[in-house]
């Protein structure tokens, strides 16, 4: 089969397209022919070396799949030949998804959205469970509370929207003017342009100097750092984002919050959870460019460099006939 491998540390160029052994499945495992995958953040990360000791090379890397179960081992219930799925694969724990084939346990394996192409479904998995995990596992977030996400038109930022909106609050989103209307389709209610007006002052205003009960941090550094100035008494911050400078917390002290930092974990729950609001019309991915399996590498540099022009998420065509 086709893969495309990291054979080692560095840039895009990293990335190579090789012939690889097609994976069997063991017992109590799914083999899926793999038809889209998507990329994220992480994905460049992992790239660039920001986690050499978790990663062995060559490696096939990629935390998103959207197929159709080819075979299954030993043991499988629930799922059968033909079967259309969708997973994020272990994280650090085996072959990743840039493949046309992949091997998963059966109980990280959802059955895919039937409304959702492969395309979509793939660029859901990762950011998905992630935006479900962090708003309504951490947070807990309730009906009637104000939520500062920020990054909003972003892969997790722009699902976040939409389950938070799910889930009876009131969102604030920091975006660029030029993403303001696609914040808004997303159900956002407050929007603040971060480029032209600092964040914590409109967060205070539009609040009336309250704050917020949740702030979702997708962006890290300063972001992080400020984000407790936006809280209201009994906050609570999240954080997808790896703390790569000292954090002064004092604030957040005074206001009595609380910090969570997510890594998001694997199990079908969460996509059970999440195609039932993609059936009940509150939940879609938004897929904003699409790349095929050999052009990986160009997908990466192009999420990597600033100002990218991509709304939502990049989806890798890995079955060519899903690029119109």
């Amino acid at each position: 089969m086709k893969a495309m491998v990291l054979k080692s540390f560095g840039g895009p160029e990293s990335l190579e397209l090789c012939d690889v052994p097609r994976p069997v499945p063991d017992s109590g495992q799914v083999l899926v022919r793999v038809h889209a995958t998507s990329i994220n953040p992480l994905d460049f990360q992992v790239r660039r070396g920001d986690y050499p000791d978790l990663m062995q090379l060559p490696a096939i890397t990629g935390h998103d799949v959207s197929g159709v179960v080819e075979e299954v081992g030993p043991g499988v219930t629930h799922f059968s030949p033909g079967d259309e799925v969708w997973y994020t694969p272990q994280i650090f724990d085996g072959p990743g998804s840039y493949a046309e084939y992949h091997v998963a346990t059966e109980s990280i394996i959802g059955k895919k959205p039937a409304s959702l192409s492969h395309l979509e479904a793939a660029s859901l998995t990762l950011v998905g469970g992630t935006a479900w995990e962090a708003l309504v596992v951490r947070a807990a977030l309730r009906v009637g509370e104000n939520i500062l996400v920020h990054g909003g038109a972003g892969g997790v930022g722009h699902v976040s929207i939409q389950l938070a909106k799910a889930m009876g609050a009131r969102v604030f989103t920091t975006v660029r003017e030029a993403n303001f209307e696609f914040a808004r389709s997303l159900g956002a209610d407050v929007l603040i342009d971060y480029k032209k007006d600092d964040y914590v002052d409109a967060i205070m205003r539009e609040t009336g100097g309250r704050g917020v009960d949740v702030v979702f941090d997708t962006i890290g550094g300063n972001t992080l750092s400020r984000s407790p100035d936006t809280l209201a008494q009994l906050g609570r911050v999240v954080t997808i984002v790896d703390i790569a400078q000292p954090q002064n917390v004092i604030q957040a002290w005074g206001k009595n919050a609380s910090y969570h930092f997510v890594f998001t974990r694997q199990n079908r729950g969460k996509l059970d959870e999440l195609s039932a609001l993609i059936e009940r019309g509150q939940l879609q991915p938004y897929v904003g460019a699409v790349y095929s399996l050999a052009d990986i590498p160009l997908a990466h540099a192009r999420l990597e460099s600033l100002n990218n022009g991509v709304q939502g998420k990049i989806a890798i065509a890995v079955d060519s006939r899903l690029i119109s």
